[in-house]
């Protein structure tokens, strides 16, 4: 059998990894700490215990740790971003909030790039 999915071609302009990022969101009337889905230079997807509305504006702290040029890094990543989807996770008690980032540095955006890519060449071992 084919997998259709497989034929079609990715959408998504950038990379993204499954991963155990923390992650902190912050909203004017709540803050949420949990960990990514999945990671992109672009935005992350998280569980969140509870539901927001989509296209809330969200302050984002993730916190990177990976290995590049046989040294382990640590990156600290304070972004802006605002929810784009949002779905009843598997468990029905929780959301899988998609989150894009439409505010951050560059420097924190290639950090995410590198930390993906790190992510990617250790799946291919």
């Amino acid at each position: 059998m084919v997998d259709l999915g497989r034929l079609e071609k990715e959408r998504r302009r950038h990379p993204r990894v499954k991963g155990n990022v923390p992650v902190k969101i912050c909203g004017e009337e709540f803050d949420a700490v949990t960990e990514a889905k999945n990671l992109s230079r672009s935005g992350v997807l998280c569980k969140v215990d509870k539901y927001i509305d989509p296209m809330t504006k969200l302050k984002i702290q993730l916190l990177l740790s990976y290995k590049k040029n046989g040294k382990i890094l640590t990156k600290k990543i304070s972004c802006e971003g605002v929810i784009v989807r949002v779905e009843p996770a598997e468990d029905k008690e929780n959301y899988n909030t998609a989150i894009y980032f439409n505010d951050i540095a560059d420097k924190d955006a290639n950090a995410i790039a590198d930390y993906v890519h790190s992510m990617m060449q250790k799946a291919e071992i």
